[in-house]
């Protein structure tokens, strides 16, 4: 019964922590200060200058981001990667302990309803003040998903 139970509440939990975080306007979230401060980012400067490439319709570089502004992109993309991730995982888990489905039909399941959830979390995004939804971060957040699939199908295929 408990573990029913706490395999239903994770999903939720990464969901609500999504949302959290979807509905703080950038600049309660900007990190840029708090990277200059604590880390020595001069040190990535010669590994980051090469860096650059156009997302969401702007130039990301060191030259227009700054070296915080870079780092920060960088952290700020891979946390949408890793909590789409283990959204994907907790929502699978959920799945198999609360269903009698088989491991692909969750995994399906699972996929489909972390990257309906991504869509949703962009819309929330375009209504928080100071926030832009980007289809570009719904990829991110569906290879995420794609990730943490390739992980459950690794692990069921060694478990064979």
């Amino acid at each position: 019964m408990y573990k029913r139970l706490i395999f239903t509440i994770l999903p939720f939990t990464v969901m609500g922590l999504i949302f959290y975080f979807s509905s703080q306007p950038y600049g309660e979230q900007d990190m840029r200060p708090s990277l200059s401060t604590y880390l020595p980012l001069d040190l990535l400067r010669p590994l980051l200058a090469p860096v650059s490439f156009t997302y969401h319709g702007g130039e990301v570089s060191l030259a227009t981001h700054g070296i915080d502004g870079l780092v920060e992109f960088f952290i700020r993309k891979g946390a949408h990667i890793s909590i789409f991730f283990l959204l994907m995982i907790t929502t699978y888990a959920a799945f198999l302990v609360n269903t009698r489905w088989n491991k692909r039909t969750a995994a399906i399941s699972a996929l489909v309803v972390t990257v309906l959830y991504a869509c949703f979390d962009e819309y929330h995004q375009s209504l928080t003040p100071d926030r832009t939804p980007y289809i570009g971060d719904v990829g991110l957040d569906s290879a995420g998903a794609l990730i943490a699939l390739g992980v459950i199908y690794a692990g069921n295929r060694r478990r064979k």
